[in-house]
């Protein structure tokens, strides 16, 4: 691992220090820019607006990070399967935009398995709900018979979209949830999903690598960008039987 010394500071006292150059973030691990701080809104806007992003344990120092290179996901080249794209066209399903902001968070924080912990503590769900009540944290729901069954959030500046989670309690309800969101991108003229680090299953999406300077570029012009009406495509199932009771 390289020098820890290279580490930045942030001050949690004073949400307006600037963060430094994410060129000076660690190869190993990578991308680690710097430690500490806090989760105001001020702070977390101003990270999403330089190519930066939190990602930590509860309990644990905040860690900043903009690795290189960044996993995005091209919002009009997203890979829909054969069987994803029946699922999508089944329409037995609901799709609903920033109306359970809190029910979405809390199902991306339950562990993936039995004994495992979360990252999403609840420090950060109260963070990004701060951030939904200034209007910068979105959520693409997807709703059965009035439950929420999949869905996805993340934080949207500009013309920009950052995600950040996404659930699923049934088959391929994240997946759609995600098609509705790069469908309404792409009609919007935001070209560009951070999935901020690769794997696997996001490369079967469509996710592919980018160079951190060639993405902190792209995200300096769109976040300065007017920002889209955030209304679910006209196209989109929205069949009351599957919404929630009021």
């Amino acid at each position: 691992m390289e020098n820890p010394i290279r580490l930045h500071w942030l001050d949690p006292k004073d949400p307006a220090q600037p963060f430094p150059s994410p060129g000076r973030a660690l190869r190993d691990p990578d991308g680690l820019l710097a430690i500490g701080g806090d989760l105001s809104t001020a702070r977390l806007l101003r990270a999403y607006r330089e190519g930066i992003f939190p990602w930590f344990n509860p309990d644990e120092p905040i860690l900043w990070w903009s690795p290189d290179p960044r996993t995005v996901l091209p919002t009009g080249r997203m890979h829909v399967s054969r069987s994803l794209r029946r699922a999508v066209r089944r329409a037995d399903y609901a799709i609903r935009f920033n109306t359970a902001p809190d029910a979405v968070m809390a199902a991306c924080a339950a562990p993936r398995e039995p004994g495992q912990g979360t990252w999403l503590g609840l420090q950060m769900r109260r963070a990004y709900r701060s951030l939904f009540d200034a209007g910068a944290m979105k959520t693409v729901e997807v709703w059965r018979a009035g439950t929420l069954v999949g869905g996805v959030y993340g934080v949207a500046i500009g013309r920009m979209f950052y995600g950040e989670s996404m659930f699923s309690t049934v088959d391929n309800a994240s997946k759609i949830a995600l098609f509705w969101l790069c469908r309404f991108m792409a009609a919007q003229r935001m070209p560009l999903l951070d999935c901020q680090v690769g794997s696997d299953h996001l490369a079967s999406l469509g996710a592919e690598g980018m160079p951190r300077a060639q993405f902190i570029e792209m995200v300096q012009r769109l976040v300065n960008e007017a920002p889209p009406d955030w209304t679910e495509p006209a196209d989109a199932p929205a069949a009351a039987e599957h919404l929630p009771a009021c």
